[in-house]
């Protein structure tokens, strides 16, 4: 069963991934009775809860139970459990034994097993259990964030089988043995090698301790080697030099190339291997200057990329290492240089493929939005720190280690000014020392913090000071301000900081790939706005070269319980949604990044559409198509006509189109150094017209009243329109005003709550406040009419971690009670939105009528106390 395991000349790893049990919940010792469930690795007990509507999501103990065979105790031999992520709070015990504990959720630990494995050969097994705890500790960070938290054993497993004699299994996760460059540049490279040798024997032993760089194909370069001693019990350090690497291949984003550094243990009496370590080796050196950006092996590199956060649908925090890598890929395929590994360490994979595809990183620990005053909260910080600087130092592709994000977004004491200065205090002396601690640990990589937008605050706490890299999280004109706050934000920075290195640690926009709109305005969710916001802030960035990194928030949609908005639980910044396909910004940033060809109908995916008529012409609907280019221009063809050839404008072109009723094919072409390149797609409309003798299309009508949007239901590939006022022989709403959030600068229409009972939340969130009607002059014959309602105002929201500025705002509780009628027949009487269904939950009321000629469909509202509501309307001819 375990055939790795066998006695063994060197290390044996091997995944224990699978064969595992689980329980949720209890904080004693499980019994083998218990109601386990049989489950593999990586696993989360939260992928389902966090998607549900009942806030909150189970924070709380889960436990893992694995047997090992017996015969995983080899007489010499020592075993260790080395786990790469348990959420939070992690007991390892052995045969009832407590053998290990770990605080931290995203740096891995290892735990020694062999003193309580059974050497008992009658018995078959042991038993390894494992609690782990992901409950909210004011004594472990992250305290809060805009993410969830997701509990469980979520990374891989694995035992690890060694030798008496061997590389140290340090107590910060990860083998003792430390690769540097301390000097490289184009004609050599110096290598050294650090690390600890343990010797858990009873006598001296005597090694010669070899370190060997070989090039990608496997050939030796250089190697170096030495005889040393080791006493019984002793934990002995060492340091090797090698021989200088002669015209190194450099390691750089277009060539990123990878040579590898083996260090091993032989005995010097039998030449028997007894333990070795490979390691990645880069040759690359860099550095920051505040008033020219980045240098990357003596040239300059504006940082290109994105941040990324772990989860996927389905499975939480629980991803696969070849989901790890497509996230890395999807990065890479943009053009990028860069990730931002926000806002914790993530697993192995990711790292390695930043290594392999030529992605520089900054790593950092979650520290976030605010802290604890107490010495318990310190330690812990200064050991993820630590645990992660060990764990990820020999990787070429890291350059910034980060300690803190947006760490004064939720300030202590805001009634109580004197006691808040203590605490800011407080804040600074823990930088300090997470930022010495960094540069103690590694003297060659820089030290890195990412602030919110309140420049004044951090800069008056000191916090400005300390790092050596100051990055800021930037939202103007989106969270709040306008768009041309964001260039008069930077210019602040280099003015009043001209010695500190800037980058952009966070920017974006939420693009929900359901929402589109011709006009887009904040906070709409519209991808369009979104486009407008990213095409924005690159084109200040990229003029701006002191300005050294770029990092898109965020790389894929990703997972927040507490979020609401259009699609709750979901921050929708990525790039990439959650299921990883990519939106208009993606194609946005191939354009700007990419030094090929890029060519691409941005809302190409949206095939199914619908829009109202072009006044005057009811079979034709002029709409804006966009593609995403780094060509000078572009041509667009519909059904075979040219309309044209535009220039981009940021990266975009853009053409009015008379799309036509039924299919339209699509086509764009570019010409780039004699090579033709063509995107091309089939966009099919329903052409709605308001006015005399309408038609109603197979499909209906869908219509979001109070909205200046269109949704998309992906199920039934439906597209709702916004809706518009009544024309006499045409279709529309008889008065009322769009509901609009009270105290809210952000969202100029709909509320931004999450809807219960459904998953179309932008049908219910916005709506007609004291309607009068709606008229639908239909023709003779048979309808199906549904109305849809939300009670959008009380039951406010509780406080959110990323809320940078007004929003989410309840309102007084509404008082509204109203009739509807259709062709004068009641439909609802007495109607309480509240009462009935809650509020901020679906409700939907459909019936079926039978129209006469000329007699079209009238929906009434008469109000009893308050005013009416309508949110959406839906109308279908019945066969």
């Amino acid at each position: 069963m375990f055939p790795s395991l066998l006695p063994a000349q060197d290390r044996e790893v091997m995944s224990i991934n699978s064969g595992w049990q689980f329980v949720k919940g209890g904080s004693e010792l499980p019994a083998p009775s218990a109601a386990w469930q049989p489950v593999s690795l990586p696993h989360s007990w939260n992928t389902a809860d966090v998607m549900d509507d009942e806030p909150g999501y189970y924070r709380g103990v889960g436990w893992y139970r694995r047997l090992l065979p017996a015969e995983a105790t080899i007489p010499g031999r020592q075993l260790y459990l080395r786990l790469e992520g348990a959420n939070q709070l992690c007991s390892v015990y052995v045969n009832g034994q407590l053998a290990a504990t770990h605080t931290g959720g995203y740096t891995a630990f290892q735990a020694y097993l062999s003193p309580y494995l059974l050497t008992d050969t009658s018995r078959r097994w042991n038993e390894l259990l494992i609690r782990v705890d992901n409950s909210h500790n004011l004594q472990v960070p992250p305290l809060t964030a805009d993410f969830t938290f997701f509990g469980g054993l979520y990374r891989d497993a694995w035992l690890i089988s060694l030798p008496a004699v061997h590389f140290n299994m340090a107590p910060t996760g990860n083998d003792a043995v430390y690769v540097y460059t301390p000097q490289v540049n184009t004609q050599q490279a110096q290598v050294q090698v650090k690390g600890q040798v343990i010797n858990k024997e009873n006598t001296a032993q005597r090694f010669e301790l070899r370190a060997v760089v070989a090039d990608s194909a496997g050939r030796i370069i250089v190697q170096s080697s030495k005889k040393i001693t080791v006493k019984a019990g002793q934990l002995l350090d060492f340091s090797q030099d090698l021989p200088a690497v002669k015209q190194p291949v450099l390691w750089n984003p277009d060539r990123p190339y990878l040579y590898s550094i083996t260090t091993q243990l032989t005995d010097i009496t039998t030449g028997r291997l007894i333990d070795q370590v490979v390691n990645p080796l880069g040759f690359r050196w860099y550095r920051f200057d505040a008033d020219s950006g980045f240098y990357l092996n003596g040239q300059p590199l504006k940082l290109i990329g994105a941040s990324r956060h772990q989860d996927r649908p389905g499975v939480g925090n629980a991803v696969s290492n070849a989901q790890a890598w497509q996230d890395i890929e999807w990065l890479k395929n943009t053009g990028a240089n860069f990730l931002r590994v926000a806002h914790y360490p993530q697993d192995p994979a990711i790292l390695e493929a930043c290594d392999r595809l030529g992605i520089l990183t900054s790593v950092e620990i979650p520290v976030v939005n605010e802290i604890t005053e107490s010495d318990s909260f310190y330690n812990n910080c200064l050991s993820m720190q630590r645990e992660m600087i060990h764990q990820n130092f020999n990787h070429p592709s890291v350059i910034m280690w980060c300690y803190m994000n947006e760490i004064l977004l939720r300030p202590h004491f805001n009634g109580d000014k004197e006691r808040q200065q203590e605490y800011f205090k407080n804040i600074a002396r823990l930088a300090g020392r997470l930022d010495s601690l960094t540069r103690a640990e590694d003297k060659e990589r820089y030290t890195f913090m990412a602030c919110h937008g309140a420049f004044d605050r951090y800069n008056q706490a000191g916090l400005t000071r300390i790092p050596m890299v100051l990055g800021w999280n930037l939202y103007s004109g989106w969270y709040g301000g306008v768009l041309a706050d964001f260039p008069s934000f930077l210019e602040k920075h280099h003015k009043e900081l001209p010695q500190t290195p800037l980058v952009v640690s966070e920017y974006g926009a939420d693009a929900d790939p359901r929402i589109r709109s011709i006009e887009p305005v904040r906070f709409d969710k519209s991808v369009e706005y979104a486009t407008r916001f990213h095409q924005y802030y690159w084109a200040e960035m990229k003029k701006r070269p002191w300005v050294a990194a770029a990092m898109v928030w965020n790389l894929a949609d990703f997972n927040s319980e507490t979020r609401e908005e259009t699609m709750p639980h979901i921050n929708n910044k990525g790039l990439l949604t959650w299921h990883r396909k990519p939106k208009d910004t993606y194609y946005l940033y191939q354009a700007a990044w990419r030094k090929d060809p890029v060519l691409k109908i941005t809302s190409s995916a949206w095939q199914n559409r619908a829009a109202y008529a072009d006044s005057g012409n009811v079979n034709v609907t002029t709409q804006l198509l966009q593609a995403a280019t780094n060509a000078d221009s572009a041509e667009l063809i519909v059904n075979g006509r040219s309309l044209g050839w535009h220039k981009p404008v940021e990266y975009i072109a853009g053409w009015n189109v008379p799309f036509v009723q039924g299919s339209n094919v699509v086509e764009v072409r570019a010409q780039q150094n004699g090579q033709w390149y063509r995107d091309a797609c089939v966009i099919n409309y329903d052409i709605l017209s308001t006015g005399p003798g309408f038609v109603l299309p197979s499909s209906g009508i869908n219509v979001l009243l109070g909205a200046n949007r269109y949704f998309i239901d992906e199920e039934s590939q439906l597209t709702w329109v916004p809706g518009r006022p009544y024309v006499q022989g045409g279709w529309g709403a008889i008065g009322g005003t769009a509901f609009k959030m009270a105290g809210s600068s952000r969202q100029s229409y709909g509320n931004d709550k999450a809807i219960s009972g459904t998953d179309k939340d932008p049908v219910y969130q916005t709506q007609l406040v004291d309607i009068q009607g709606y008229r639908l002059d239909v023709p003779a014959g048979g309808y199906e009419l549904t109305l849809h309602f939300a009670e959008l105002q009380g039951a406010a929201a509780a406080p959110l971690a990323y809320n940078l500025s007004s929003g989410n705002t309840s309102g007084e509780s509404a008082q509204r009670v109203f009739n509807v009628t259709v062709n004068g027949q009641p439909l609802l009487q007495q109607f309480d939105i509240a009462a009935e269904y809650g509020v901020a939950a679906a409700a939907s009321v459909s019936t079926i009528v039978y129209v006469k000629e000329g007699q079209g469909i009238t929906v009434q509202f008469t109000p009893v106390k308050g005013t009416p509501v309508l949110n959406a309307l839906q109308l279908r001819k019945k066969n």
